[in-house]
């Protein structure tokens, strides 16, 4: 039986662990400690922690000045706060001098379903890949967020790294993390699906019911989207010949906007980008989101078995 675990409270428990290795690391919160898991390290090192209060703005200002001074500072709250109201914060006094700052974005996608379209954050990895300089992490369980938040520490730049609050499988292989690098997860030949964070999990549920059905699915799980494994999205392509995206995050701007983008310039190959549809989210209880939204594993069934189902030359016609 997989193991089940948050990749947050994975998160929390192994920045103390580092953050005990790594004198130089320095965690900021904006409030909200218990919710986004560093209240570990608030009271495993408290001389290392800085409680900034309801100031997001402020809080990625005293990071910037943090990390002039050779600290490797966190900041710690939810995924739209972290993104977008301190988006002017991040790209003038983080992305533009290239500071050494970890930005970590709690509760995102639709999975903060109860509290509404206010806190679900659909657009955060278009706005921080828009940026020069930034890296942009979505892990998928709990081993991957723990090899990614040592790699991250062990990268010299700016970093936004969103993880995945409830809990899920935990699949992935402890050990590495190499920013900018995919993983295989199923080796196929009829189409290509490529996702990444939490949706994943689902993209693997997804390919096995398709296996059952005789249908071989090439998986190939993004974790990274800036910078994007081009080398390893082109050969999935090139594999199968088409492709199916999955996120759990605006399709404009997020990992199918990366995909294309990819593929339009290296090997354009017919693609469909399943995510939200360009629309924001409203309040309800998560699954039931997920599932009014598409965002479940049936319907990457349905979405796969529906390119298969239609002419080559119809899906070329439509690229």
């Amino acid at each position: 039986m997989t193991e089940m675990a948050s990749p947050l409270d994975a998160y929390g428990r192994a920045l103390v662990e580092l953050g005990r290795e790594n004198e130089n690391i320095v965690v900021l919160d904006a409030d909200l400690a218990p919710a986004t898991k560093v209240d570990y390290f608030a009271e495993a090192i408290p001389e290392r922690f800085f409680q900034v209060g309801v100031a997001e703005q402020n809080m990625i200002g005293m990071a910037a000045g943090l990390a002039t001074i050779g600290l490797i500072p966190f900041t710690s709250t939810f995924a739209c706060f972290a993104t977008t109201r301190v988006l002017d914060q991040i790209r003038v006094v983080v992305a533009q001098p290239r500071l050494n700052v970890k930005i970590v974005g709690a509760f995102l996608g639709l999975i903060p379903g109860k509290v509404g379209k206010t806190h679900q954050a659909i657009e955060d990895i278009a706005v921080i890949r828009a940026l020069p300089n930034m890296v942009v992490i979505s892990p998928v369980d709990a081993n991957e967020t723990r090899a990614a938040l040592r790699a991250i520490i062990e990268y010299h730049g700016p970093v936004y790294m969103r993880v995945p609050r409830e809990l899920a499988p935990n699949f992935m292989p402890s050990g590495s993390f190499i920013i900018g690098k995919s993983t295989l997860l199923c080796e196929g030949r009829d189409i290509t699906v490529i996702s990444t964070g939490m949706m994943t999990g689902h993209a693997l549920l997804a390919a096995q019911t398709l296996a059952d059905e005789g249908i071989s699915v090439h998986l190939l799980h993004v974790p990274t989207l800036k910078p994007i494994d081009a080398d390893a999205i082109v050969s999935a392509a090139a594999r199968t010949g088409l492709v199916l995206t999955a996120e759990d995050h605006n399709i404009i701007g997020g990992l199918g906007s990366a995909v294309c983008e990819t593929l339009s310039e290296r090997h354009p190959t017919p693609v469909r980008r399943l995510g939200m549809m360009d629309t924001f989210g409203e309040t309800g209880g998560n699954e039931e989101l997920m599932e009014k939204y598409g965002l479940m594993p049936r319907h990457i069934v349905a979405a796969a078995k529906e390119m298969l189902n239609r002419p080559r030359e119809t899906l070329a016609a439509q690229r």
